[in-house]
Formats: structure tokens, C-alpha cells, sequence
């Protein structure tokens, strides 16, 4: 059994954290943390943006390390984020069991849409 019981936070690097404040929490909606400044909710996940170069770090967009942001409709979504000037990467596409569509933010970060539509299959009825 894994030591590991959850995930704390998400650490999104930055150039300005300002900026990205209003990006989280105005563009994308994302519920600001009463007690920090530069920290935003999805649901019990903590996204937390920090500034690289403050702690003597180059600063490098996330890329591949993809955060999942469920919705109930991936196509909706996006057409509500590109309204209000969200840049996506290419097409929604499907994977064969979800939807997804990645944007970055104003940092280069890539976050993605994602909606499931396949059930899960039931673990215990594999074969090991």
C-alpha cells in the first residue's frame, strides 16, 4: 500500500503571478484560497502558482505534464474559453474514451479539457 494518500497541490510556474491570478480565477473561474493569494481550488485539488526565478530557477512553461480539467462537455467548454480569448493547440480530440482539448495560459503552461465517456472497467474481474 502506497504511503501516498493524496495530492496536495499542483505547482504552476509563472513570470507573473498576478497575471495568472486573473487568468485561474476570472477566465477559467477557478475558486480563489481564502488564505492564499496564489493558490486556486478544483474541487479538493490545489493548483498553486509560484515563481520560478524567485528561487534562482529558470523559468519553463509545463508542457506534457498535463493537468485534467473535467467538464461536462469538452466542445462547450472550449467554445465558452476561446470567447474570452483562451488560446487552444489544435483540435478536440478523441482518444477512444474521453474527449480532450489542450489551451495554455498566459505562461505557455498546457492544461487540458477532458470529459470521460467510457466506464471504467471493473478491476476485479481481471484475470491477474
Amino acid at each position: 500500500m502506497s504511503p501516498i494518500s493524496k495530492v496536495d497541490s499542483i505547482g504552476i510556474p509563472s513570470r507573473d503571478t498576478e497575471r495568472s491570478r486573473q487568468f485561474y480565477v476570472e477566465t477559467l473561474g477557478l475558486r480563489p484560497d481564502e488564505r492564499a493569494a496564489n493558490e486556486f481550488w478544483v474541487g479538493d485539488t490545489c493548483f498553486s502558482i509560484w515563481e520560478p526565478e524567485r528561487f534562482g530557477m529558470p523559468f519553463e512553461p509545463t508542457r506534457n505534464g498535463l493537468a485534467l480539467l473535467r467538464v461536462d462537455d469538452v466542445e462547450a467548454a472550449r467554445t465558452e474559453l476561446e470567447r474570452v480569448g483562451v488560446e487552444f493547440k489544435g483540435d478536440t480530440f478523441d482518444t477512444g474514451v474521453c474527449h480532450m482539448a489542450t489551451f495554455v495560459d498566459p505562461d505557455g503552461n498546457e492544461l487540458v479539457l477532458h470529459k470521460r465517456y467510457a466506464p471504467y472497467r471493473d478491476r476485479s474481474k481481471q484475470q491477474a
